[in-house]
């Protein structure tokens, strides 16, 4: 037998401002179901997380409400803890950024790429809120687009028109955070030199570390030379301050990584058998995995195995990228009450209907995930309680009937017992994989043979002719460890069925080794259901708990006016008519390096192809599902010259902001080129 590994786990740290929804948990239960499998094989598997606690939009909001930062961090780790406790979610530790570990370790870290000549210095001059004494980032600064006039727009992009800008640029700038008009004002900042690893991480991020296209952005990046990092920010600000300089502190991405090692050093100090230099030391043979959404790579896949080798520490061994959730085709949306928060589906749901779904969606891949709701009812349905669950409540009842609940030693199907057995390795293997998908689709294979088998064999037409009760006991002896063969390898993602069936079995903990034996001779417990079917009326009550947040958004202010925005000016028909609106056919759509909010269309107008920067990027997170759509495009808008390039005039989207955007498309049978009247 080969010697168990040593595994170190991670998950990205969610952020200690606000609550865990479906999008977060897709990235936790996949990582559970990994670790859990590794766990499970006899592997030294040890799973850490922690909240990411710093930063000014926390020490704002802690502010608005009264209460320090702490306290606020605090209570938004209990809510996060207790979520991911009823999800199944099952960390080692799961600790906060905001700890002494983290902080000598942040120095620790730091000092050490400083002496080693990695840390620069230079002045930056930036706006500074005068009333607040504190330097602004640009998602505080808010003013007049200096491109279309548009009043209340952000310190980098204007969300009517799609310009970017330097906040400088803005026509009356404001403070988002006190209403005073900001000053310019100079302050030394501190920078992470990550050019000095760009030979290493040219190399490391085409090692195998990496899924091959995530690899292949990062190239982007890599060939076009990478530019130093800023890990300081001014005081006040919520988190640790660098050493050797007053007043200034590390920037939340500076320390959030190193809460990794921090959460597992918090550990050690519980559990003696872990070593901490054995797992983070250059040269250390366990093995490191972090699991992480694609829209981190670069935190995660550059700026971090820097950070590492510049600090003599080991690099992960592999970084596992996921996609994004969308709910039936969308971006999750409070609108239409697809924004679903964690603790709202708990209310409504059984956590494991959504880990399996998740699983059977869950490939290698870095592919956006959809849980559409309808194919999610009929699937947990079907596989689940249909047929692994039925394969159990099918036997029971006539094992304990007809033998007082002893399982008899029988295998009357040596041929169904042996292709379980040769399966497991291809399944052990796409676990391993993390292709889960192809996991679950072996798995219910089986569970089709098996419930195959049992209702050719009848045992219920058997059990009612005379002589043929050993025949019964037989066949549903084996329908209870075929059964249990199902569990073993579904033991990851269910680990609630699981514990439920090992009950009803009345047997230790499975391992996954105990699908090489059949039990014989056994006594079972009585069985209770396991697992019920998703009545549909569930979810619909979940999507109307979830659109509570929209009606309070738009709830009565204190004149009895609703907090939404007013109609614009009126503009005159002929000022309307002179708008040269045609049909555009989206060819290609991706993302703007460097830019939060934009994405460049190339749009064929039937005559001509024209470029096109639109501020709809947190509307669509995978841009090329836009390509091939038709849409509404503004033909004789000036062109505009931006920091990206030149915008050739304007597509057309509605919505409130945000993830709710909604690029507008024409009826079916419109072409490319077709004025609209």
């Amino acid at each position: 037998m080969s010697e168990a590994r040593k595994i170190l786990v991670t998950s990205a740290l969610p952020y200690a401002n606000g609550s865990i929804h479906l999008g977060h948990m897709l990235e936790y239960i996949q990582t559970d179901i990994w670790v859990r499998f590794q766990k499970m094989r006899g592997n030294q598997a040890v799973y850490v997380c922690a909240d990411d606690a710093h930063g000014s939009a926390i020490m704002l909001r802690a502010e608005r409400e009264g209460i320090t930062s702490e306290q606020l961090i605090d209570g938004v780790r209990a809510e996060h803890m207790a979520d991911f406790a009823d999800f199944q979610v099952n960390f080692d530790n799961y600790h906060s950024t905001h700890s002494e570990e983290n902080r000598e370790l942040s120095s620790a870290i730091y000092l050490k790429l400083r002496d080693a000549g990695h840390i620069a210095t230079r002045p930056v001059t930036q706006y500074f809120d005068p009333e607040k004494q504190m330097f602004l980032a640009d998602r505080f600064i808010k003013g007049t687009c200096p491109k279309c006039g548009t009043a209340d727009q952000y310190g980098d992009n204007c969300e009517a028109c799609g310009a970017t800008y330097a906040p400088t640029e803005l026509k009356d700038p404001k403070s988002a955070i006190s209403g005073a008009t900001p000053v310019l004002k100079e302050s030394l900042h501190y920078f992470f030199k990550l050019p000095d690893f760009q030979d290493m991480l040219q190399q490391w991020t085409r090692s195998g570390t990496l899924q091959d296209s995530v690899a292949n952005k990062l190239a982007e990046w890599l060939d076009s030379g990478l530019q130093e990092w800023d890990i300081s920010r001014d005081a006040p600000y919520f988190g640790f301050e660098i050493p050797d300089a007053p007043g200034k502190y590390f920037y939340v991405w500076l320390d959030a990584p190193i809460g990794y090692m921090a959460s597992f050093k918090n550990l050690c100090a519980r559990r003696p058998e872990l070593d901490f230099d054995a797992y983070w030391k250059e040269g250390s043979e366990a093995e490191l995995y972090h699991f992480i959404g694609k829209d981190i790579v670069n935190f995660h896949a550059l700026f971090w195995p820097a950070m590492l080798q510049g600090a003599g520490y080991r690099k992960p061994t592999a970084v596992n990228v996921h996609g994004y959730l969308t709910v039936n085709g969308q971006k999750m949306s409070k609108s239409r009450g697809t924004f679903v928060k964690a603790r709202t589906y708990l209310d409504h749901l059984d956590p494991e209907y959504l880990r399996y779904y998740y699983a059977s969606k869950l490939g290698r891949g870095v592919d956006d995930l959809d849980l559409n709701l309808e194919d999610f009812v009929q699937k947990v349905n079907s596989d689940l309680v249909g047929k692994v669950v039925n394969i159990a409540s099918r036997c029971a009842g006539f094992i304990h009937k007809g033998n007082n609940g002893l399982l008899v030693d029988a295998n009357p199907a040596p041929e169904l017992v042996e292709a379980f057995r040769t399966a497991a390795p291809s399944i052990a293997a796409a676990y391993e994989a993390r292709d889960f998908g192809r996991a679950m689709r072996e798995i219910m294979a089986l569970a089709d043979q098996a419930n195959a088998w049992i209702a050719d064999k009848a045992p219920w037409s058997l059990n009612k002719q005379e002589g043929k009760q050993a025949e019964v006991q037989a066949i549903c002896a084996l329908g209870v460890n075929l059964f249990r063969q199902l569990v073993i390898f579904l033991k990851p993602v269910l680990p609630k069925l699981a514990e439920a069936a090992e009950a009803f079995l009345n047997v230790a903990p499975l391992k996954w080794a105990d699908h090489e034996q059949l039990l014989a001779n056994h006594q079972l417990n009585p069985f209770n259901p396991l697992m019920t079917r998703i009545e549909p009326a569930k979810i619909e009550a979940m999507i109307e708990a979830s659109k509570e947040d929209l009606a309070a958004a738009n709830k009565p202010t204190g004149n009895g006016e609703l907090t939404k925005d007013p109609l614009a000016a009126e503009i005159n028909f002929d000022a309307f008519a002179a708008v040269d609106l045609r049909i555009a056919l989206i060819e290609k759509c991706e993302f703007v390096e460097g830019a939060d909010k934009l994405l460049r269309l190339s749009l064929d107008i039937g005559d001509e192809k024209r470029n096109v920067f639109s501020g709809i990027k947190s509307a669509y997170p995978d841009p090329s599902k836009l390509e091939g759509r038709l849409t509404l495009y503004v033909a004789n808008l000036a062109p505009r010259k931006m920091k990206f390039g030149i915008s050739e005039g304007m597509v057309l989207a509605a919505g409130p902001g945000g993830e709710d955007i909604y690029l507008l498309s024409p009826d079916s049978g419109a072409k490319p080129g077709q004025r609209v009247k």
